[in-house]
């Protein structure tokens, strides 16, 4: 098909987990192939630090009609790996590929490295409260969220390549999501809302804490869900948002484990709340036990200074 190149090659539909998938690869000693839909993606990460980019053409809009070719390609490639980003779209793609190859699969890895040919993977648990090594051998495909590597830098070429694709599945009709929420995967600093607030109105304490702060505002999953102050892509867990700034400050948050799964990679805990024995407090640096309604104004007011 083309030169072999064995090493990783890389699919995602959001183009900065792909760049973290590149700068895995390079972190590794391996060269990576991206696999993008059409030459637009492709000239999107042509900067990213791949070795090589491939623009898949074909019949089909959807990249999960291509998955039995993309097992074939890795297989004729002589692939150590295929690395795809945790994405709806990305997983329903991986779990096809690697049915297809018939070969390992580990979903959402929280670490992963090469022990000689093995490729050792870490991933979270049963909410986070257990953490489960798992070692893949020959070609095994993985899953990998955002926020786990650091991206890389370098020009790639681009190949078109046409593929056949299964279109016993098509497309229909698109319509976007409307998101009302910020992406708190990116946000640097995060201020986080609980159960312990009152009212409504009162997330304006919340609020003016995180601007003085320069943060973003999130919140518990019962906050977006159950109460609908929030818009749901606000709140924070092992179900919605996994975050990873350089600094987390919760107010009124229990800390199940659930929601402690979404901030574990966070750089600085702080926790704010009434019980001394939340479990919020286990996972936080620093912890403040006192009323969210009392304290938060005194730090917006030390903060101001």
């Amino acid at each position: 098909m083309f030169c072999k190149v064995a090493g990783i090659f890389v699919y995602s539909d959001q183009a900065d987990i792909a760049r973290e998938i590149i700068g895995f690869a390079r972190l590794n000693g391996r060269q990576s192939v991206v696999l993008t839909l059409g030459e637009k993606d492709a000239q999107a990460l042509q900067n990213a630090g791949a070795d090589k980019i491939i623009a898949i053409k074909g019949e089909s809009e959807m990249i999960e009609n291509y998955a039995q070719a993309i097992a074939v390609m890795l297989k004729d490639e002589s692939a150590e790996l295929f690395a795809v980003g945790a994405t709806p779209r990305g997983r329903d793609l991986a779990a096809r590929v690697a049915g297809y190859l018939d070969c390992a699969m580990v979903s959402d890895i929280a670490a992963a490295g090469f022990e000689g040919d093995q490729i050792v993977c870490t991933r979270m648990m049963y909410g986070g409260a257990v953490q489960q090594t798992e070692k893949l051998s020959g070609l095994s495909v993985i899953t990998i969220p955002p926020g786990k590597f650091a991206t890389a830098q370098g020009e790639a070429s681009i190949l078109s390549l046409e593929l056949p694709a299964d279109n016993r599945v098509s497309l229909m009709e698109t319509a976007p999501i409307v998101k009302e929420g910020v992406d708190l995967s990116k946000a640097e600093k995060v201020v986080c809302v609980g159960m312990a607030l009152d009212k409504a109105e009162d997330l304006q304490i919340a609020r003016d804490l995180a601007d003085v702060m320069g943060a973003e505002l999130g919140c518990t999953r019962s906050i977006a869900e159950e109460r609908h102050w929030l818009p749901v892509e606000s709140y924070i867990g092992i179900s919605g948002a996994v975050i990873k700034p350089k600094l987390y400050l919760s107010m009124g948050v229990s800390g199940q484990i659930q929601h402690v799964y979404g901030i574990r990679d966070a750089g600085l805990i702080v926790a704010i709340d009434t019980n001394e024995k939340a479990p919020i407090f286990k996972a936080a640096d620093y912890g403040i036990v006192g009323d969210l309604y009392q304290v938060v104004p005194m730090l917006t007011e030390a903060l101001k200074k």
